[in-house]
C-alpha cells in the first residue's frame, strides 16, 4: 500500500481551488500558534518593561540630572531606527555625546570616541544608556529581546547592511530588541567589517527561527552576565 499526500491542485474546478481540509486545519492551527506566540511575547514584554522602570525610575533621573550639569543638550534623545517590518521609528537612549552626528548615518561609535562625554562613556560601558528603550517597549515599537535595531543607511566600508546580503531584510520580521541572541554571544559594539555583520545577522536569523519563552529568558540572564562584566561595550 502506497501513502499519497494531499495537493491542493487535487480539488480545482476550472479557476477555483479548494485545500484539502487537512491542509486549511493545519493552516489555521500554524497561524493561531503564531497569534499566540505574539500575545505571549508582548505581555512577557509589558510585565518586565513595567517592572524595570518601576525599579530603575530613581538612578534614570540621577543619570539625567548628571547628563544636563556636565554637558550642554537632552539628557534624552531619540534616533531613528529601522523596526518591525522595515518601518522607521524613534528610538530612545541617554546621551552619552557632546553632539549626535544625524547627518552621518554611516559613523557608528568606536572604542574611545572622542564625541562620548566622560559620564557618557560609564553609561555605554554599563550599557545604562539603553534604559530609556523600556519606553519604547511599552510603546510597541521595541520587544525586550530580539535583533538590535540599526539606524538607515549604516555602513561597513562604506556599503550600507541592506546591499550586502539579500538575507538582511528578513532581520525585521519580528520587533527590534533591547537585547539579542548576537549581543550575548559577543557580537556587539562597532560592527566594521562584512564578517561582524554576517556573525550578528546569523545569529538573528537563527533567534527567529527558534523563538521561545524560555530562549528569551535565557537571553536576558546571559545579558545580566555580559552587562556585569562589561565586555564590547563602548
Amino acid at each position: 500500500m502506497s501513502l499519497r499526500f494531499f495537493d491542493p491542485l487535487d480539488y480545482c474546478d476550472g479557476d477555483v481551488c479548494v485545500a484539502p481540509i487537512a491542509f486549511r486545519v493545519t493552516a489555521r492551527r500554524t497561524e493561531a500558534i503564531a497569534r499566540r506566540d505574539a500575545a505571549i511575547k508582548r505581555g512577557t514584554d509589558i510585565v518586565l518593561a513595567t517592572a524595570a522602570l518601576t525599579v530603575l525610575a530613581p538612578p534614570m533621573l540621577l543619570a539625567a540630572a548628571v547628563i544636563r550639569l556636565t554637558s550642554r543638550g537632552p539628557a534624552v534623545f531619540s534616533q531613528e531606527r529601522i523596526g518591525l517590518d522595515g518601518r522607521p521609528f524613534r528610538m530612545l537612549k541617554f546621551r552619552t555625546m557632546r553632539q549626535q552626528a544625524d547627518a552621518e548615518p554611516c559613523r557608528q561609535a568606536t572604542r574611545h570616541d572622542p564625541r562620548v562625554t566622560w559620564f557618557g562613556a560609564l553609561l555605554r560601558r554599563s550599557s545604562f544608556d539603553e534604559v530609556p528603550q523600556f519606553f519604547n517597549v511599552l510603546a510597541g515599537t521595541m520587544s525586550v529581546v530580539g535583533p538590535r535595531p540599526h539606524a538607515p543607511g549604516t555602513c561597513v566600508a562604506d556599503r550600507p547592511f541592506e546591499t550586502i546580503t539579500s538575507r538582511y531584510a528578513a532581520r525585521h520580521s519580528v520587533k527590534p530588541g533591547m537585547t539579542g541572541l548576537a549581543q550575548v554571544r559577543g557580537w556587539r559594539g562597532e560592527t566594521d567589517t562584512e564578517d561582524k555583520l554576517m556573525r550578528r545577522l546569523e545569529s538573528d536569523l537563527e533567534y527567529i527561527a527558534t523563538w521561545s519563552p524560555g530562549r528569551d529568558f535565557l537571553i536576558i540572564g546571559r545579558t545580566i552576565v555580559e552587562v556585569l562584566r562589561m565586555r564590547n561595550a563602548y
